[in-house]
């Protein structure tokens, strides 16, 4: 029987689809290309991005991811350091946690991120000696015991007793020497009370050392290296004494392997990395452009040089060539729009919501399809450069190219040849009022006719569209709009445009444009606002729409939902106000994120919906009036509760959450349903020994009913679908977890029609 069951598990194992991301399980889409860390084991190679890790095996080149989703304890990195005389790993994390790994357990410190102490918590640098780490922080220096993996003391050395900036800390066994904001700074290792600052010497101001700030200090073969206004100065006992300068900035320094590593980015923009020898001399020069474009860290690896670079990742050098490694991924975090298409991802950069970006966001459009990430943007495709801060997005329903809209740099046309058109300046795109060179796109929408519906948000006419003949109308506005200002766009069953307008609470449109486009004449236009008679929205404010499965519109604004249930009626004399659900809380009830800010709905194949909120991510039945799902940092791996879009693939259930530290994905329960019970598949299948799971049976049609029998038609479970998925926790009407063995799925619509659709087959040991 057991010989049986290895040819039925094989069979299935050919179809790759049975293998898919485990209902109930998430997945990590951050950026893998900026680099700001590097550290090394005896083979492993440890490289921080501004959002998470991988490492490097140097045995055999193979990559491996570390999130959230793999137990770190946060998203977003400052500083990582390994310690070879323990053998652990330290993170240190942008908002002050620590997390120490060990092997394969990860020690969490939450101490400093806790601490409610005022000032920089932040850890600059991380210094091993013995099992202790030395964090340099804006408050001094503190102590961390590797082993009892706690906080062990802090130093605030600054003038009286005063917080510091330190930058760096080192020690020759006899004292420990602080790089600070100061000046440099010792005290004997042996001092009774090194928290107390009268135990610190100023070094800084005399002995051929300047009385200005330190930016860093290390250990070279017992020599101490002080670096100071770009320059490199060795301490003989005595005396200071230049060890190298060359006029160029110095963006960091690392002793490594008896070497020191100085990553130098210049003025004009160009960089490189130089390693001296213990004398100063200039052992060997690396540049490279595009790979080494703004370097944050160098090491030593068996005398080969690695790399963390903020735009070119991380390398390798060899004596004659080189390798880069940057894991297959988006190229930063998304605030604009986003959307699925026919299992496509498609995201938008948005404008500036990060520290990697310094003025505009020039990262693009990011396209995930089967597994790999392609990014359009300015660092790749040289006529984007003017085209910054994306932040909409459509799919064109004749050839899936793609539509993409700069706030500022006009409309992008992608093809499917990865050739571009671009609309602004003398074409039907035009400028924002009182900004002639700024052509803004902020919302785009294919109707059922193919037309492409476009925002120009602040032009004269703000409304335009692209027939899909290829010619082109604008349209002005019957209302008096600030700025007008038009955004996200969503077409209803009845063709009607449904349009946000964001400045300083203008409300909502709605417009038909009647019998034909090109004749004005029975255009109907409709204005949203608060208020009974008036549209009855929660505020004015408006900030996402969605249309669900019933064609209703859900309106969220910055004091909650609103629904129009009748949008066939919004013309109409008598009105068509929205209604505010009201939800359960507790033993209270209230209108639905009365008082939050909701940012993006997203209606799933159940016809639920999530919502995103600065509080997290919410899903809510049907009607909205009961939460499901409330998903946070806290209860689950959500990057952050700071959620800025949403996106669902109708086809997998997977759910994409675009927060403020990156992108990640929720494998839900519910599909889109079809018209029949097709392609039926189930996943896991076979189930492994011991799987306590979710399994999940799709390509139903809409609600389906489905029964889970044995081969002798006896009933085990019945369920149904949620849009065309239906779930199993693999136990029987009783709760008893089933025996080995293989089972059939009986899949009926509302009509009672029953057909066997699959087979389960439950492996046991």
């Amino acid at each position: 029987m057991k010989y049986w069951y290895f040819i039925l598990l094989f069979s299935f194992l050919k179809n790759a689809e049975a293998q898919l991301q485990p209902i109930g399980e998430w997945r990590e889409h951050l950026p893998y290309n900026s680099a700001i860390d590097v550290t090394a084991d005896d083979q492993t190679i440890y490289c921080a991005t501004p959002y998470s890790l991988f490492t490097v095996d140097t045995r055999d080149n193979s990559i491996e991811r570390m999130s959230r989703m793999t137990g770190l304890s946060e998203t977003g990195i400052s500083a990582i350091q390994y310690n070879g005389i323990n053998k652990k790993l330290f993170i240190a994390y942008s908002n002050s946690n620590i997390d120490i790994i060990y092997h394969n357990d990860i020690y969490n410190i939450p101490d400093i991120k806790r601490d409610n102490v005022i000032g920089d918590k932040t850890i600059y640098n991380i210094y091993t000696l013995g099992n202790n780490y030395y964090l340099s922080t804006g408050l001094g220096v503190i102590v961390i015991d590797g082993d009892k993996y706690e906080v062990k003391d802090s130093w605030l050395i600054g003038n009286n007793g005063n917080q510091v900036k330190v930058n760096g800390i080192t020690s020759d066994a006899t004292f420990f020497y602080a790089a600070t904001n100061e000046g440099l700074k010792k005290a004997p290792v042996n001092a009774p009370d090194l928290s107390h600052y009268t135990n610190w010497q100023l070094m800084s101001g005399a002995s051929g050392l300047s009385l200005s700030a330190c930016k860093n200090v290390m250990n070279l073969q017992g020599k101490i290296i002080a670096e100071q206004n770009d320059s490199l100065f060795s301490w003989d006992g005595n005396n200071w004494s230049l060890l190298f300068a060359d006029g160029e900035p110095i963006v960091s320094s690392n002793v490594s392997e008896n070497k020191t590593l100085l990553c130098q980015r210049f003025p004009n923009g160009s960089s490189k990395v130089t390693v001296l020898n213990p004398d100063g001399t200039v052992a060997r020069t690396l540049a490279q452009p595009t790979v080494i474009s703004f370097p944050r860290k160098a090491i030593l690896f068996q005398n080969d040089p690695w790399i963390a670079d903020q735009f070119g990742g991380l390398s390798h050098f060899r004596s004659s060539s080189f390798e880069q490694y940057k894991p297959n991924s988006p190229e930063g975090t998304a605030s604009g729009e986003m959307t699925v298409y026919n299992n496509v991802f498609y995201a938008t950069a948005g404008e500036v919501n990060d520290a990697w970006n310094y003025q505009y966001n020039g990262n693009g459009i990011y396209i995930f399809k089967e597994d790999e990430w392609t990014n359009f943007n300015r660092f790749h495709f040289p006529q984007l450069d003017s085209m910054l801060d994306f932040i909409a997005i459509a799919i064109d329903p004749r050839d899936e190219t793609v539509w993409a809209g700069s706030y500022g740099g006009g409309l992008l046309h992608i093809k499917n040849d990865q050739s571009f058109e671009i609309f602004k300046q003398n074409s039907p795109i035009s400028a924002a009022i009182g900004d002639p060179t700024s052509y803004r796109i902020a919302g785009l929408a294919f109707d059922t006719d193919k037309n492409l519906w476009i925002s120009n948000f602040g032009a004269a006419q703000p409304l335009v569209v692209r027939k899909n003949d290829g010619s082109w109308k604008s349209f002005s506005t019957p209302f008096l709009l600030n700025q007008n200002s038009l955004s996200q766009i969503i077409i209803d069953d009845n063709n009607y445009k449904w349009i946000v307008s964001p400045t300083n609470g203008n409300g909502l449109i709605c417009y038909d444009h009647g019998a034909s486009i090109d004749n004005t004449n029975d255009d109907r236009w409709k204005l949203y606002n608060s208020g009974v008679g008036s549209g009855n929205l929660p505020s004015n404010n408006v900030l996402c729409i969605a249309k669900d499965k019933n064609g209703f519109i859900w309106v969220g604004t910055n004091n909650g939902i609103g629904v129009i249930q009748c949008p066939q009626d919004a013309f109409s004399v008598s009105a068509c106000d929205a209604v505010w659900p009201v939800v359960q809380q507790g033993n209270f009830a209230g209108y639905l994120f009365q008082g939050q800010e909701v940012r993006s709905i997203a209606v799933d194949g159940a016809d639920r919906k999530w919502v995103a909120t600065k509080n997290g991510v919410f899903l809510i039945s049907s009607d909205g009036e009961q939460v499901i799902y409330n998903f946070t940092e806290d209860n689950s791996p959500l990057l952050s509760n700071d959620v800025k879009k949403i996106a669902i693939d109708g086809k997998t259930g997977e759910v994409y959450f675009a927060t403020f530290k990156g992108i990640c994905s929720f494998r839900s329960t519910a599909t889109e349903g079809g018209e029949t019970n097709s392609n039926v598949l189930v996943f896991p299948n076979p189930v492994p020994p011991d799987y306590s799971g979710t399994i999940g049976i799709r390509g139903l049609v809409n609600n389906a009913i489905v029964k889970i029998t044995e081969l002798d038609g006896r009933l085990v479970y019945q369920t149904r679908a949620l849009g065309g998925q239906a779930v199993w926790d693999g136990r029987d009407y009783k709760g008893r977890k089933i025996s080995s063995g293989i089972y059939l799925v009986l899949v009926s619509d509302d009509g009672r029609t029953e057909k066997k659709a699959a087979k389960i087959i439950f492996i046991s040991k």
